[in-house]
């Protein structure tokens, strides 16, 4: 009897065993896949020289290189949370050049930045060994990577989901209070934090892949929280 009961149970500790190894073994699986999605990318030699025609040219905090960076770090995080692959090609180019035409002496006051920058990338990338078969591809991640307009494709919608972050949580109040004139001018700092309510009640909606959705909350409850103590703390902006 004493045999028999313990062989019933070791039987029962093997099955438990097994299938709690199994669920550890496709957790790794999944892991696995995300870091290999994310591993880095080959150094190609046109990849250091976009990384460094945006360094040199795209000297702005709120929407220069390190924004540029941030949003090809997290579109590529977004996708492997999702499992969609991307061309990362398409990816690095439109993530680095994307804001190009909001700088000198690319910028057009009458026409919009991304639709500028999409026109002329190509004289960025044309000669940097860039694979110029992508080129349109590129151009249509940048047309659309404000958070109002609609992508088309995974490169176009991981890179419009990271853009629409950027403006939410604790760096979308850095990046909005960088653009305030430290000297006293315009725009002063009164004026640019009516920009953080119209992100926090715009950009949430126009993230659209579930992993970027799946972020969203947390960035909207930092920015929240920041523009109600700010009035708290400011009588109600008066004090700014």
């Amino acid at each position: 009897m004493g045999r028999a009961w313990r062989t019933r149970h070791l039987q029962t500790w093997l099955v438990c065993a097994a299938f709690l190894w199994s669920l550890s073994a496709v957790g790794s699986v999944s892991t696995a896949a995300e870091a290999a999605a994310l591993a880095p990318a080959p150094e190609l030699a046109w990849r250091g020289f976009v990384r460094q025609f945006a360094f040199d040219h795209f000297r702005q905090p709120a929407w220069g290189y390190s924004h540029s960076q941030r949003d090809y770090q997290l579109a590529r995080e977004l996708a492997a949370a999702d499992g969609v692959s991307l061309d990362d090609d398409v990816l690095y180019a439109a993530a680095y050049l994307h804001d190009m035409a909001a700088f000198p002496p690319w910028e057009k006051p009458d026409a919009d930045h991304a639709d500028v920058a999409a026109g002329i990338v190509d004289s960025v990338l044309k000669g940097s060994g860039f694979p110029m078969v992508k080129i349109e591809a590129v151009r249509g991640a940048i047309r659309t990577h404000m958070f109002d307009r609609d992508p088309v494709g995974a490169e176009a919608l991981y890179l419009h989901d990271a853009d629409a972050l950027d403006w939410l949580g604790a760096i979308g109040v850095a990046r909005i209070i960088a653009l305030a004139d430290p000297n006293g001018g315009k725009p002063t700092v009164l004026q640019v934090v009516p920009m953080l309510q119209d992100n926090l009640d715009k950009v949430p909606a126009r993230v659209l892949s579930p992993a970027g959705r799946a972020r969203v909350g947390e960035r909207r409850e930092e920015l929240e929280k920041f523009l109600s103590a700010l009035k708290r703390e400011s009588a109600e902006l008066q004090a700014l």
